[in-house]
């Protein structure tokens, strides 16, 4: 048994009986009416929009609060489309893992179409898309690094400007993509959008504006657009960028889930390697049963009613402290904390860290000592209670295969945003002292050791894919592993980024202390190991 239409169509009651659970709605249907009128477009078609977004609009559909469904699109060629949607006719299996070990697994069918946006003919669809007046938002879930435009220093890379200077068609960079197909709508009528970047990140509605807006002006200034359509992107009567806090882990395809699926009787559990460099696709998706998503009501041309579905609506300012809450305190540090170090102490299991005393009280030192003292409650989801289920039951459970290694990636991305903006708050509050700080500078110290490539027990260790990696290794490889006093100043262009950091450490006073920690962490073997300890001890 297999996902297809045809195995939905006439073996619905294979599926029920080794619970699967299959749409109660005429999908195909669905389907016709997406493509002609659609409403709701998504970029970046990965584990989370297939475990989440996809999955609400799905709810919507069997409450009869929705008639169309999503048509994702891919702006990287990283073979999703090509190797999990195509061939299983855009359905995918959702199971969700509970921590007493049992699956919920249901067939979802609200993805209508999927285009991977590599080729001419994909283009041409999108560009038809984007100058449907019935289009009504399009989601994003690209990771930070998806809105990058410029390098380390600070400057638009050259690729980048080379790719805007060739105009309008054919764009590669998901921005200038994303700019091109918003020009395409606004010659064919000016139709209301609204664009919300659902990613982990602060203010992500502003980082996306500001880079759509990047590419325009260039546009503008190159005489490739007129002034007009800068003017209509900003406009918030008709182009909005709402701010939103997404949660729900999501890891890669699980081996155990596979094989769960396959004693059942599930054909369609294979994994696939897209290269060797890269984490298995599949056509399930496996993700926990925890889930968040709060959005800035600013929708001009309307919206699905996904508050129907458990989405929270509210203002900026609600949104603000509940993604803040989230993202810079009681969750994203954490995760990347465990990551860093579980890399290092070569753990590959989130849950397997949780188990850890050391990590464990290093996670609750930054989450409850440090964190939670500039965490404003947001009045729709109580910051501690939220600390608390990420701590004692979300990261603990055992059936959610996520690894530090995963988590990992991207980090130089997340930086600023999961640790600087704690930084910034203390600076700025007169009742805090930044100095004070201890386990949020052992942790950037900790990501510099990291970045070394060598395990806590001086072993070579693989570094996860990121961004800047090769800028940052031009510091970073002038220390030596055993050798505190190979430091130098090889630390200082990382600590005093502000692109990276959000802040400069060395103008607030964490610069040096930092240093002190990198130093410890790479006198040898076990230097990481006690370093963390006899910090929690002391």
């Amino acid at each position: 048994m297999r996902l297809g239409i045809e195995e939905l169509k006439t073996k619905k009651e294979k599926f029920a009986e080794i619970g699967i659970k299959t749409p109660a709605y005429d999908f195909e249907k669905v389907w016709e009416d997406t493509r002609k009128e659609p409403v709701w477009l998504h970029i970046g078609g990965g584990n989370l929009f297939r475990a989440f977004h996809s999955v609400l609009q799905q709810r919507l559909i069997e409450q009869n609060e929705a008639d169309k469904g999503i048509i994702t699109v891919s702006t990287i060629n990283d073979g999703m489309i090509e190797k999990v949607y195509h061939p299983y006719d855009n359905l995918c299996l959702d199971v969700v893992m509970k921590a007493d070990g049992t699956l919920d697994m249901e067939v979802i069918a609200s993805i209508a179409e999927s285009i991977a946006a590599n080729c001419p003919a994909s283009w041409q669809r999108l560009k038809e898309i984007f100058a449907q007046p019935s289009l009504q938002l399009v989601t994003l879930t690209i990771t930070e690094k998806g809105y990058d435009l410029k390098g380390m220093d600070g400057e638009i890379r050259e690729s980048v400007r080379e790719e805007i200077r060739q105009g309008l068609e054919h764009p590669k960079h998901t921005m200038v993509l994303l700019a091109a197909l918003l020009h395409e709508r606004y010659q064919k009528g000016k139709a209301p959008l609204a664009l919300v970047s659902t990613d982990n990140f602060s203010h992500n509605g502003d980082l996306l504006k500001n880079a759509v807006l990047t590419v325009a002006s260039m546009w503008e200034e190159m005489g490739i657009v007129e002034k007009g359509f800068v003017d209509y992107l900003n406009d918030p009567s008709k182009i909005t960028f709402p701010w939103s806090m997404i949660d729900k882990i999501t890891p890669h395809p699980s081996v155990t889930v596979k094989e769960k699926l396959e004693k059942l009787g599930y054909g369609s559990a294979e994994l696939i390697q897209v290269n060797k460099n890269s984490a298995p696709i599949a056509p399930f998706v496996n993700t926990e049963e925890c889930e968040y998503l709060v959005i800035e009501d600013s929708f001009p041309n309307g919206r699905p009613p996904l508050e129907k579905a458990g989405v929270y609506f509210a203002d900026r300012e609600v949104v603000d402290l509940v993604e803040r809450m989230k993202v810079c305190t009681c969750l994203n540090p954490l995760h990347t904390a465990l990551a860093i170090f579980g890399c290092l102490l070569d753990y590959h299991s989130i849950a397997d860290e949780m188990q850890d005393q050391d990590l464990k009280a290093l996670i609750e030192k930054i989450g409850y000592d440090e964190g939670m003292k500039v965490v404003a409650d947001p009045g729709i989801i109580n910051p501690v209670k939220f600390m608390e289920e990420v701590i004692e039951v979300r990261f603990p459970n055992p059936n959610i295969p996520d690894t530090p290694q995963r988590i990992a990636t991207d980090t130089s991305q997340k930086m600023a945003i999961r640790f600087g903006e704690t930084i910034k708050l203390y600076v700025q509050r007169e009742d805090l002292d930044v100095k004070d700080l201890t386990f949020i500078p052992l942790t950037i110290a900790a990501w510099c050791r990291y970045l070394m490539g060598t395990s806590d027990r001086g072993e070579k260790m693989v570094i996860s894919p990121d961004p800047l990696l090769m800028e940052i290794e031009q510091h970073i490889g002038q220390t030596q592993f055993g050798n505190p006093d190979s430091v130098g100043d090889h630390l200082r262009p990382i600590l005093s980024n502000e692109k990276i950091l959000g802040v400069n450490l060395y103008e607030i006073g964490l610069g040096d202390k930092t240093e002190a920690f990198f130093r410890l962490l790479i006198k040898g073997p076990g230097a990481v190991r006690n370093t963390l300890h006899n910090q929690l001890c002391s």
